[in-house]
């Protein structure tokens, strides 16, 4: 596993903005894909949003899309941005980073979680 850390959670209103970031520990490390995901306080964890590192192809949840963009760093080649525009009360959410090894089936490393609260 990699070991993620993610960070720029916080409490804003409904209609502000914030970025999530999300940085591997390993330099050399290159993932398939990295991606996004939230928890809500008694709901299962969902997917949010992905990016492979091939060919850069991104994919949204239907509920963000239009309003958040999944992000690579030009320069940090794993780290990964989350802007998130227009939240609303409803992305209020822990939100994890991960991602997914060359050879795993799936995203096998996972971030402790960055806090998201949306007020109305």
């Amino acid at each position: 596993q990699v070991q993620l850390e993610e960070s720029g959670g916080g409490l804003v209103q409904t209609g502000d903005s914030l970025r999530l970031s999300c940085v591997a520990s390993r330099r050399t490390f290159t993932p398939v894909a990295m991606g996004w995901f939230r928890q809500a306080p008694g709901k299962e964890r969902e997917f949010v949003a992905s990016k492979r590192w091939a060919g850069g192809a991104t994919y949204y949840a239907d509920s963000v899309r239009g309003r958040f963009t999944i992000s690579r760093d030009s320069v940090k080649n794993t780290k990964i941005y989350l802007q998130m525009n227009n939240l609303k009360p409803e992305d209020t959410a822990v939100y994890y980073c991960a991602a997914q090894r060359v050879g795993a089936e799936g995203y096998d490393s996972w971030g402790q979680g960055t806090q998201v609260t949306v007020s109305s």
